[in-house]
């Protein structure tokens, strides 16, 4: 482990808040300093969820992802945020390493193990190796810290990218948001919410989203693409459903609309959200898949899903680059809205 010290960096008077880096800040960096290989298919882009690596008959895609919001099972976060990223290239997540940074005068045994406890189970219930990683008790930390990094494997003719959206695209949106942030809300303000009379079951079945109907969309993005024409998936995470419409727009280089009326919240989640000033559609949303296919080829996916207990609504269309980002919300046509920083930070 390196040695800490004292030393802090002055604050920013342009510094930026909390959360991603934005758009348009990573994509100038990105063309300016990312460096072209023969082998890398897909790089870094904004918007896309994995990088991947040509490997001759099979392409690797590798994927690396923070947990910094959640505290409670931030083991099992860690593994199915990578995992999905992987997932939604169309590949199969297969190996999993962890970089745990745990806080110093707080960490102890119970804790790494309890950490490291989660990572397994999350691993093993997706059929992933444990690889590596790296362990450290880190200065100037006030909760633990997990960044994972997911490696997975797909046939290149199976490879799907944010990037292949096309024009006329239907806009699925499969399970509900926001998965991830509503869990979220529930385990880090449970004493809370008890203390302003919210019912313990509420609470206690937004807590459970976490595993029901979970954040993972390993299994789902690998049966949509089983069943359907699918050209593009995104996993919506930090900055909410809106933002990964966003990045898709961006990734393909096109337009959408979307009809954000028909954007599917739990009631638990619109409860919570709204003690807490939240937008739903702004907050975390790991658990949701965007997928984009063929108009055609929309309703039968749908019905097929549907057999399987996986609700999945028809919420826009792609559209061409000129035409912009459009939205309606509360019946009005309006420019797609914009979170800068995700809608969960407020909590924070």
């Amino acid at each position: 482990m390196a040695p800490t010290s004292n030393f802090q960096l002055p604050p920013s008077k342009d510094s930026f808040p909390t959360g991603k880096l934005p758009l348009p800040v990573l994509e100038e960096l990105l063309g300016r300093y990312a460096t072209p290989n023969e082998r890398l298919i897909v790089g870094p882009k904004a918007g896309e969820d994995a990088a991947v690596i040509d490997f001759g008959d099979r392409y690797l895609v590798a994927k690396t992802d923070p947990i910094t919001f959640a505290t409670d099972e931030i083991g099992w976060y860690a593994v199915h945020v990578n995992a999905n990223d992987v997932a939604v290239m169309g590949a199969r997540p297969r190996w999993f390493l962890v970089t745990l940074l745990l806080p110093e005068g707080q960490a102890n045994k119970a804790m790494a193990e309890t950490i490291v406890a989660q990572i397994d189970a999350a691993c093993r219930s997706l059929g992933i190796a444990l690889a590596g990683g790296h362990t450290e008790i880190t200065y100037g930390l006030d909760r633990p810290l997990v960044i994972g990094t997911m490696l997975g494997e797909v046939a290149p003719e199976r490879m799907v990218t944010t990037a292949g959206a096309q024009v006329g695209d239907a806009i699925l949106l499969i399970k509900p948001v926001p998965i991830e942030g509503t869990a979220i809300i529930a385990r880090e303000r449970a004493a809370d919410l008890t203390a302003k009379g919210y019912d313990p079951a509420l609470i206690a079945r937004a807590q459970s989203f976490l595993h029901d109907p979970g954040i993972s969309v390993v299994q789902v993005a690998r049966r949509a693409t089983e069943l359907a024409a699918v050209h593009a998936m995104h996993d919506p995470t930090e900055g909410g459903l809106v933002t990964g419409l966003l990045e898709l727009a961006r990734a393909a280089n096109a337009g959408l609309w979307v009809d954000l009326d028909r954007v599917p919240v739990p009631p638990e989640a619109v409860a919570l959200c709204g003690e807490y000033g939240l937008d739903p559609l702004g907050t975390i949303a790991s658990g949701g898949l965007l997928l984009t296919l063929p108009t055609e080829e929309a309703e039968g996916l749908q019905a097929a899903l549907a057999v399987e207990g996986i609700p999945a609504v028809v919420i826009g269309r792609m559209l061409e680059a000129e035409e912009g980002l459009q939205a309606r919300r509360d019946g009005r046509s309006i420019p797609l809205p914009s979170f800068p920083v995700d809608e969960i930070a407020k909590l924070f």
